[in-house]
């Protein structure tokens, strides 16, 4: 019997899947059929009703219903198969509630039984038990949850709340919290966005309440990072006067137009004609409330020590009609002074720049200003000073959190510390002592506590021991490269030379003439290298050469006296040379000597080098004035 052919709207797309794709392996079981589906959903329908504790069926019935690969734990492929059927089973129960008129969270509950056994609340729990022992994807349980609200009516919706807050401490497990919390957030703002503000003003806490609790408090999804003002909270008020009050309709418009300005300190502080009518405005609110002193009595009609009206955030009403018995109201004037100083305190928020601060001129308006306003406020009535100085403690408080969000929000939760086995109570710390060779040692000494004790560890290595390395790189048969050769090394040349300075002082003193290498002992190197550095320049060979620079300079003294005009009447003629010091062979010695690397260390021979040099130059200088004296007396003869 022939295969019927394909529908034509989909023949193409089954020829191109099917030409490319291997062929599946026998042991891995294909999960995209809606039998398998049925099949894992049905595995679980039977196992809902079940008394058993999670541990001893959860496990065994996912393992039943998907059949995974490993024993434990569901790979990418079988999470998302059961993760399917499982909001397929959700949906199929919440459709049966519905239609039995029960409420989803009590679906299949006993009405003779007074336990609860919601089928719906138990394949939420074996989810969640699930998810917290890894067996499955972290965040499966958030996607049903999310389902769930999604298919439920607002009332339905508290009940399952009510879930969702008892479970609160296990999804908020950093294994679940990871994966969910975004799922959770978009839940939570779903619900808030259906909730009616004025109906459902305590559910709307309670789920505000869930998610303070539920996210961290460095959590920057919850931050206004960049200090956005809610513009949308507009105060409309009378713009024309009408009949029937009882104040100047001029102040009455001067004290509302503040909240203009208070609803966004930002744009008054930067505009310099705005700031200027607020302060204009605020001057006569001010004199206002300073020329109308409240008493005693006035004070006793709006009674705040009631826990009712202390509690109660009121938002005024704007009627030209009620202007003034607001004015009487304590309340309401300590409610303008404190918003008042709210935005004196944004304008000086510690952190701000020279930019974006206040200039100079209204510095000084704020200082006057803010004082102006703290007088007010003490002599409101009742407990006025009380008040102004809980209101100053709260504003100073509130630094540390402009702070906190000026640099950007960091998380201050730090994560319990867990000791490991065989270190209980012991701290690992990391010690920094200047350099790399000290951090090292004391490392060492860390791991090795008798590495200051051990006899090995702090003898002093002979002279040929510590030269080893460096006679090895000398041989010109190793081939060391300039960048790799120990003389590089400033660290081992100074030990090295400390070492010998102490235990082999004659080949310390090689180091004037040939350097790190003429310290190394001879029996060390090669015989060719060894040829460079075993004849040692003698004093003898040293002499000649200055004497005859000696004599040179003297020489052209001589010529220089020689040449030099006689005066008439027997005066002595101009010495150009009288007083200077001649230059010889040993003083540009010296002068080579001083410019040398700092890498290098000199000799102690260099020092006694420049003393005879100085006493020779001195001797030098007495004779050529003996000489110069003689040639005169015999001119003079």
């Amino acid at each position: 019997m022939a295969e019927p052919a394909p529908s034509p709207s989909n023949a193409g797309l089954r020829i191109l899947l099917s030409k490319d794709r291997p062929a599946p392996a026998s042991s891995s079981p294909v999960f995209s059929s809606h039998a398998e589906r049925d099949r894992i959903i049905g595995v679980f329908r039977n196992a809902l009703p079940s008394n058993e504790s999670l541990e001893t069926f959860a496990l065994q019935t996912v393992q039943e219903a998907i059949k995974p690969q490993k024993e434990t734990v569901l790979v990418l492929e079988e999470n998302q198969s059961l993760e399917n059927a499982l909001r397929t089973l959700l949906q199929e129960l919440v459709s049966f509630a519905v239609q039995s008129g029960k409420k989803i969270m009590q679906y299949g509950n006993s009405s003779n039984s007074g336990e609860s056994n919601c089928l719906i609340t138990r394949l939420l729990d074996i989810v969640l038990y699930l998810c917290e022992r890894g067996h499955v994807e972290g965040g499966m349980v958030f996607q049903l949850l999310e389902d769930l609200t999604e298919m439920s009516t607002i009332k339905d919706c508290k009940d399952i709340f009510g879930y969702i807050e008892s479970k609160q401490d296990v999804l908020g497990k950093q294994e679940l919290f990871g994966r969910g919390k975004l799922v959770m957030l978009r839940t939570c703002n779903q619900l808030l966005r259906r909730l009616s503000k004025a109906n459902d003003v305590v559910f709307c806490g309670r789920i505000i309440m869930f998610l303070a609790h539920f996210f961290p408090l460095s959590e920057r999804s919850a931050l206004n990072i960049k200090g956005v003002f809610n513009t949308s909270n507009v105060t409309k008020y009378e713009k024309d006067a009408t009949d029937g009050i009882s104040v100047d309709f001029n102040f009455y418009k001067t004290l509302w137009s503040l909240q203009e300005h208070f609803s966004n300190p930002a744009l008054t502080a930067t505009n310099l004609a705005k700031w200027q009518k607020f302060s204009s405005n605020l001057v006569v609110v001010l004199s206002t409330f300073e020329a109308q002193p409240l008493s005693d009595d006035d004070g006793k009609l709006n009674n705040l020590d009631q826990e009712e009206d202390a509690a109660f955030n009121i938002k005024y009403l704007t009627s030209s009609k009620l202007m003034g018995l607001e004015l009487k109201d304590p309340s309401f004037r300590r409610h303008i002074l404190v918003q008042c100083l709210i935005f004196f305190d944004y304008l000086k928020a510690p952190g701000k720049n020279d930019k974006e601060g206040p200039t100079g001129s209204m510095k000084e308006e704020i200082k006057s200003c803010e004082e102006h306003v703290k007088k007010l406020l003490e002599i409101i009535p009742p407990k006025g000073k009380e008040f102004l100085e809980s209101i100053e403690h709260i504003l100073e408080r509130e630094k540390n959190w402009v702070w906190w969000k000026r640099d950007g929000c960091p998380a201050y939760e730090k994560q319990p510390y867990e000791n490991k086995s065989g270190q209980a109570g012991v701290r690992k710390r990391r010690w920094r002592l200047g350099n790399k060779e000290l951090s090292q040692l004391w490392k060492w000494a860390e791991q090795n506590p008798n590495a200051l004790t051990d006899a090995e560890s702090v003898r002093m290595p002979s002279i040929s021991e510590y030269w080893k390395p460096l006679a090895e790189d000398m041989d010109p048969s190793a081939g060391i490269e300039e960048e790799y050769h120990h003389k590089s090394n400033r660290v081992y040349c100074w030990k090295g030379l400390r070492f010998s300075a102490r235990q082999d002082l004659e080949m310390f003193s090689r180091f004037s003439d040939y350097g790190i290498e003429g310290v190394v002992p001879s029996e060390l190197l090669p015989p060719e290298v060894n040829a460079k550095f075993s004849s040692k320049p003698a004093e003898k060979a040293k002499r000649p050469k200055r004497e005859d620079s000696k004599g040179a300079s003297a020489q052209a003294k001589e010529q220089q006296v020689a040449a030099t005009p006689e005066t008439d009447g027997g005066g002595s003629g101009a010495d150009p040379e009288e007083g200077a010091v001649p230059m010889d062979s040993d003083t540009v010695a010296v002068e080579d000597g001083q410019k040398r690397s700092p890498e290098e260390v000199s000799g102690p021979e260099t020092g006694q080098i420049e003393a005879e040099a100085d006493a020779e130059d001195n001797m030098k200088t007495a004779t050529s004035k003996d000489a110069r004296a003689g040639e005169k007396q015999k001119r003079e003869g």
